[in-house]
């Protein structure tokens, strides 16, 4: 899936869910067009806020319709502004909605300034940019991330007993609102639910647009032979999905025509201390080309944790 048009300069984009279907004990709740587990939007942890940016805040989703207000918003980025192709369910929804959205949590960016408008005068604050985030002791409990899709994540899930593991998806942020404020809250609070989780490790798939591998081969040569995850934290893309990164010599690699060439999700995740797994995969129905995206939480940059606070507390409210 390709990033929503975010500028060079900023941090994320967007990671790419797979569409295999999480089991478990889940119940279908009305309006939202997916089965969510019990009590999965209940809890005091939902209430707080993650932090704020004048009449900007970022918290998690609290009830379904919240969840199904982000699956809108997706929708409209990534079916109407970007290629995404339609299913008829989601053609007839509007919504960007699959299994997954039931076991995730939902970080939200709110505008408290602009609200929208409901029937009968009534308004409620508008949500800007959604992020989702799937921890791996709630995957394991439905069949396993979403990422598996495409990489094979369970020998480095293995090999990593000790640590959990948090995955990244369906990142959007509105048109008119895909500035410096947006991103840095979203950052802000994926960072504040890193901590909050105890997470040690983050992963999912960052995408460059095009299908065609040969048309790619500057970008994807030269994170392969400059981005690669070490042995101990490499992950391969799945046999029937490989598609080889290893298009050019490192010496045909004009190295600052790759950088340009590279997506601003996948250049903010490099700054930060990832690593891009082995093998490349092609999503014919978002119209991009995948690579997978391991980025333990040790190795990101000290500027950034100082930015945003060791203890995410730089935006609190």
């Amino acid at each position: 899936m390709a990033n929503a048009a975010l500028s060079p300069r900023r941090l994320f984009g967007r990671f790419v869910p797979q569409r295999h279907l999480p089991t478990g004990r889940i119940n279908v709740l009305p309006g939202i067009g997916v089965p969510m587990p019990v009590g999965r939007l209940v809890g005091s942890s939902l209430d707080a806020s993650l932090g704020r940016i004048g009449s900007l805040e970022v918290r998690l989703a609290r009830t379904v319709g919240e969840v199904k207000r982000a699956q809108e918003l997706r929708y409209r980025v990534f079916y109407e502004e970007m290629s995404a192709i339609a299913d008829a369910r989601t053609l007839m929804t509007r919504r960007d909605a699959d299994a997954w959205d039931a076991i995730c949590d939902h970080i939200l960016v709110i505008d408290h300034a602009n609200p929208e408008v409901k029937p009968f005068g009534k308004t409620r604050p508008r949500i800007v940019g959604t992020y989702r985030v799937l921890r791996q002791s709630v995957a394991e409990r439905h069949d396993g991330f979403y990422t598996a899709g495409e990489y094979d994540l369970q020998p480095l899930i293995d090999s990593k007993p000790g640590l959990e593991f948090l995955e990244l998806g369906r990142s959007c942020v509105l048109p008119a609102y895909r500035g410096k404020r947006t991103v840095e809250l979203l950052w802000q609070g994926i960072w504040a639910y890193v901590l909050r989780h105890r997470i040690d490790v983050m992963i999912g798939c960052a995408s460059l647009e095009g299908t065609d591998p040969r048309r790619l081969a500057l970008p994807l040569s030269f994170l392969h032979h400059n981005c690669p995850a070490p042995e101990g934290w490499r992950v391969r893309a799945l046999p029937h999905r490989f598609t080889d990164m290893n298009r050019l010599s490192r010496e045909a690699v004009d190295a600052r025509a790759a950088i340009q060439a590279l997506p601003p999700l996948i250049k903010g995740y490099l700054r930060l201390g990832a690593y891009i797994g082995d093998g490349a995969v092609v999503d014919h129905q978002f119209g991009t080309t995948d690579v997978c995206i391991v980025m333990p939480v040790a190795n990101i940059s000290e500027r950034y944790i100082a930015f945003y606070g060791a203890d995410a507390g730089r935006r609190a409210s």
